[in-house]
């Protein structure tokens, strides 16, 4: 089924869901939160929901996009299966870009093939079942691929805790900035909080919060009219040049710089 694109996908945009995208022929670039990933056959990328992506003009390039939402693998897996499902797609965790060697790229590709046919050939009241199941095979193949390829997902006793700061994070970074109040409120002190995201991303708790802090200042410069000075006050900032210090001082560049840049 396919149906009309209401954005220019070539665009820096927010992701509304979970995307798998392979490359099965040509090359290309495509940014993930505002990093380029340059791909060729066999790349495959990995995007979690509220990242930004753009997909570039003229590029010369043929694939599959498999895009699916928490819910639905929610609906089939476990808790455990689905924070392994959410270590595939953190950007924290890993990389999005995954090279496929010969045998990988055609075990992908099968499964993928799967799932296209019972979606557009075969759906009845039993393909969404199938489909999810081809779906959870496909992510623990690519858990697979990443630990042989060198990124460990070994049990952490700290890992489940920075999710959970993580989810904080993005949900209250424009009300407080400071490692305390997450600290109160996972119910640790701020000394654990750092000692879980060194753990973890090798990354102090501050510095987790800046990244998370500047990523959503720059979605807000991007895919708003509002000015640089109604962006500051919305980000939790008390005056407009607080923000303006601490956005240059993370992203290397004043607001407006990277506003135009992007335009």
């Amino acid at each position: 089924m396919s149906r009309r694109l209401k954005q220019d996908i070539t665009l820096l945009h927010r992701v509304e869901f979970y995307q798998i995208i392979v490359i099965t022929d040509g090359y290309g670039k495509h940014t993930v939160d505002f990093t380029d990933y340059e791909y060729s056959k066999q790349t495959l990328i990995t995007i979690r929901k509220n990242q930004l992506q753009r997909f570039f003009k003229g590029s010369n390039s043929k694939g599959y996009l498999l895009l699916f939402t928490e819910n639905f693998v929610a609906s089939l897996l476990s808790q455990k299966e689905v924070a392994r499902c959410h270590e595939l797609f953190n950007k924290f965790l890993t990389s999005p870009k995954i090279t496929l060697d010969d045998e990988d790229y055609k075990s992908v590709i099968s499964l993928i093939n799967h799932i296209e046919i019972e979606y557009i050939r075969n759906y009845d009241e039993f393909s969404c079942g199938i489909i999810r199941n081809e779906l959870h095979i496909l992510v623990y193949r690519l858990l697979r691929i990443k630990l042989k390829q060198g990124v460990s997902f070994a049990e952490h006793k700290y890992f489940e805790e920075f999710l959970n700061f993580q989810h904080l994070i993005e949900h209250h970074c424009f009300k407080t900035k400071k490692t305390l109040d997450y600290a109160k409120l996972m119910g640790c002190t701020s000394k654990t909080l750092n000692k879980i995201c060194k753990a973890i991303v090798h990354k102090s708790s501050k510095s987790v919060i800046d990244e998370v802090v500047i990523s959503q200042i720059k979605c807000l410069l991007i895919n708003t009219s509002m000015s640089i000075t109604e962006i500051a006050y919305t980000s939790g900032f008390d005056e407009p040049t607080n923000m303006y210090k601490y956005f240059k001082k993370h992203a290397n560049f004043t607001p407006e710089t990277f506003r135009r840049s992007h335009l």
